[in-house]
């Protein structure tokens, strides 16, 4: 057991009591696999399956960007036998914790680089920088689950490496059942009416991938922590009018108050459409699980441009 392991193990034992934690040494000696945000925590558990303990930090309908963690979580990082983050600046909160543990020793998986990243672009917002959000584009999670898969038995002594590949292997699958699926019901929306404009800019990969143009975002910038100045809001009604947009997508977990007021200022009929973004939702919302959240927000976009 890792020395960092056992002075959390001790505390934990000491502090709850040996029966109530359960506390045993083959119990102390399960490995932990720590993710930041509750999307990755889901396909971290399909790929990992029973190998690890996964402890996802972020509950449902959590906002990365604001998310902060508490003493005890930044314990579990600390101890941790790996962490998995996104990385392009999503977890603002968190990353000095990821990064501590990291220059104690504890590997850690930046997920972003193994995905192909995209730029915002030039003049996008945070001056042309890696675009978090590439769970938007299915194949890209799936290079993510690969990834995954590959860091776990190479960093968490026991696993089975053979079960790894073929838990990933079975997920990929059900990534690529998802990709078409989505392809064929975005192809129900007429070419000119596949405009996207968001609450913020979260959904660039899957423009790329199923042929949307973004028309652009009320706050726009690729962080929820940002404003939108009055000249932005005016930028953005022209453009509207131009493209005639049909809808506005809102994350589901913000308030929906900005978007509104942009869709009665453009003077036009715009729906407000609440979509899963960067948060998994609650059981029975929909959203529960990835493969969940992408059939729920397909579904709407579908329904709305369509």
């Amino acid at each position: 057991m890792p020395v960092r392991r056992t002075g959390l193990w001790l505390v934990l034992c000491l502090g709850l009591g040996w029966a109530l934690a359960g506390c045993s040494p083959a119990a102390a000696a399960r490995p932990t696999v720590v993710v930041t945000t509750n999307i990755l925590g889901d396909i971290t558990r399909n790929v990992v399956g029973d190998q690890a303990d996964v402890v996802v930090l972020m509950g449902a309908n959590a906002d990365p960007h604001s998310f902060g963690i508490s003493a005890k979580q930044a314990a579990v990082i600390g101890n941790a036998d790996l962490v998995i983050h996104n990385g392009g600046g999503l977890e603002e909160n968190v990353l000095n914790h990821v990064e501590a543990a990291a220059a104690e020793g504890v590997p850690a998986l930046k997920v972003l680089d193994a995905v192909e990243p995209l730029a915002f672009g030039a003049g996008g917002p945070a001056g042309g920088a890696q675009d978090p959000h590439f769970w938007t584009d299915p194949s890209r999670v799936a290079k993510a689950a690969g990834a995954i898969a590959r860091s776990v038995a190479e960093h968490v002594d026991g696993v089975d490496a053979g079960a790894l590949r073929s838990q990933e292997a079975a997920y990929v699958q059900q990534l690529g059942e998802l990709e078409s699926w989505m392809t064929t019901r975005f192809s129900s929306i007429p070419d000119g009416q596949r405009k996207l404009l968001t609450n913020h800019h979260v959904f660039g990969y899957l423009a790329q991938r199923f042929g949307f143009e973004v028309i652009g975002a009320v706050v726009p910038s690729g962080t929820t922590l940002a404003s939108p100045s009055s000249a932005d809001l005016n930028d953005l009604t022209t453009a509207i009018r131009a493209a005639g947009v049909a809808a506005i997508f809102a994350d589901s977990s913000q308030p929906e108050r900005l978007a509104q007021v942009l869709a009665a200022e453009a003077g036009q009929d715009i729906a407000v459409v609440p979509l899963f973004t960067e948060s998994l939702g609650t059981d029975g919302s929909g959203a529960a699980t990835y493969l969940d959240m992408m059939r729920t927000n397909t579904e709407r976009i579908a329904t709305a441009l369509s």
